[in-house]
């Protein structure tokens, strides 16, 4: 194979890097229009969590199926694709006028954005194959890709002050027309020639087994013998995700090849991939509506104190990327998730104690940023060179998938410890006489931030704002047990291929 000119490559990078400045955009200005959402069109908590969770959940339910189709019939062709309804996808949410409508247009931005994800790292892996360039190539993937994630919540936060919630979305459509022009021009067409049919039953298990749990945690029903769907939802789940292994485990050629996590490098890189996603990420989510109601800061205040969780991502992927070239995945992987913990340690004696501020808030956001720089670009590295050129799709799939099944999962499950930490506060704080029912309107409404809602229903604003830190602070901690427990154990996982290693060579 001729290499690739370096103009088409630059602009093969710039399709890529583009295409990750949407999908950065998309992750964090939504949630700072979140609590705009909430009251213009109007979302309650629960269409909240959806609104966000219909992009992830879509993600990981075809990540892997586009990994496929790309190995299958072109890298080229189904990032073009995904670009291209991205927009589409994009421009219907703008003119959404309801949160049903909504919803919808969001699933179909995750459809698109899979389709981009999963190319992403095939393309830059297929086109940057030397170790220093592809070093720089996946260095400036991370560095837009922080951009996007780093300036989202100003972005958002400005337009809503300045134009209308609309444009946060519609802002894709020029930009997605850009990127095909980039890729047109850039991109070469590769794919893998043993891939030769499609794993329809795995798309399908999996879809249904990670869709059923997500369900289950937002809905946040109690089972009992007068409601006992969500045991049969629970069930159905399960059996869906043991189908899905067995199916896998059986194929010639799988979406989901459980043999490459005997390649422990491999292994390791997903445990990053998850680790970020337990704690960073969907802790998005929720930051700009605890800023905006417990602390009262407007959309632009509330997305400039989220800049300083996000914009580390900025800066820190080139010195990740150096020293993994110097250290190895082994020492970068583990660092970055347990100084992700360490942020969130401090954000939790932060939010739970008596001085919450931006200024107090500000060294854990800039700690667990950095530890999600130095976590973010080295984990997909890694796992695409980990395995073989031809399964980079497969690979990236697999990684990405790993990304965005924890998002969507500790998305809700946050939202589930949040509602959960608000209503064991106002059960406290409020005479005996309320109903359980009554119990649970007040906890989604404080935790949307809707705190006037509340206070309509005589509980006073101080509670109220009480209630809504002791259940971030819920969730805070959750996140940092969840950064240092992975963090161990992506530790160990690599601390076992450095032990095998000499072995290999000795036989």
């Amino acid at each position: 194979m001729n290499p690739a000119s370096p103009s088409r490559n630059s602009f093969a990078l710039s399709a890529v890097c583009l295409s990750a400045l949407m999908m950065g955009l998309e992750i964090t200005s939504i949630p700072s229009i979140l609590p705009t959402l909430e009251r213009v069109l109007p979302a309650d908590f629960r269409q909240l969590q959806w609104i966000m969770n219909a992009y992830t959940i879509a993600m990981c339910a075809v990540l892997m199926a586009v990994g496929t189709l790309a190995d299958r019939f072109g890298r080229k062709r189904i990032f073009l694709s995904g670009i291209v309804v991205f927009g589409g996808a994009s421009l219907i949410c703008g003119l959404a006028n309801n949160a049903p409508l909504l919803i919808a247009a969001r699933f179909l931005q995750g459809l698109s954005a899979a389709a981009m994800l999963a190319c992403q790292v095939a393309v830059l892996s297929h086109q940057f194959r030397d170790g220093a360039e592809r070093g720089r190539a996946f260095g400036w993937w991370g560095i837009i890709f922080g951009i996007g994630l780093g300036f989202g919540p100003v972005v958002g936060g400005a337009i809503v002050t300045l134009a209308s919630w609309q444009w946060v979305f519609l802002i894709h459509v020029l930009i997605a027309v850009v990127t095909v022009v980039c890729a047109v021009k850039g991109v070469e067409e590769s794919a893998d020639p043993h891939a030769t049919r499609i794993d329809v039953a795995g798309m399908v298990t999996l879809s249904l087994g990670v869709f059923g749990i997500v369900y289950l945690i937002i809905q946040g029903q109690e089972p009992g013998l007068s409601n006992p769907a969500p045991l049969i939802v629970l069930a159905l789940s399960v059996a869906s995700l043991i189908l899905f292994v067995v199916i896998e485990r059986r194929i010639a050629r799988p979406m989901f090849d459980f043999s490459a996590f005997r390649v422990r490098t491999f292994s390791g890189a997903l445990l990053g991939s998850s680790g970020m996603n337990f704690s960073f990420w969907p802790f998005v989510v929720y930051l700009p509506i605890y800023l905006q109601a417990a602390l009262g800061y407007d959309a632009v205040a509330s997305g400039l104190t989220v800049l300083a969780y996000t914009v580390p991502t900025i800066v820190v992927p080139p010195l990740a990327e150096r020293l993994l070239l110097r250290r190895g995945p082994g020492v970068v992987i583990p660092l970055g998730l347990f100084t992700i913990g360490a942020g969130f340690i401090l954000l939790h004696f932060v939010i739970t104690g008596e001085h919450a501020g931006w200024m107090t808030l500000l060294p854990g956001c800039i700690l667990a940023g950095i530890g999600l720089g130095l976590t973010n670009t080295t984990v997909s590295n890694t796992s695409t060179a980990a395995l073989p050129p031809e399964r980079a799709g497969m690979a990236s799939g697999m990684d990405m998938s790993a990304r965005m099944i924890s998002l969507a999962v500790n998305i809700a499950l946050m939202g589930f410890i949040l509602v959960t930490g608000v209503s064991s506060y106002l059960l406290r704080a409020l005479p005996r006489d309320q109903s359980a029912e009554m119990l649970r309107t007040l906890a989604d409404a404080v935790s949307a931030g809707n705190l006037a809602a509340a206070e309509s229903h005589g509980v006073d604003i101080a509670m109220a704002r009480d209630a809504l830190a002791h259940g971030i602070g819920g969730v805070t901690l959750y996140g940092a047990i969840a950064a240092f427990c992975l963090s161990l154990l992506s530790l160990i996982v690599f601390e076992r291929h450095k032990a095998a290693q000499p072995e290999m060579q000795a036989g």
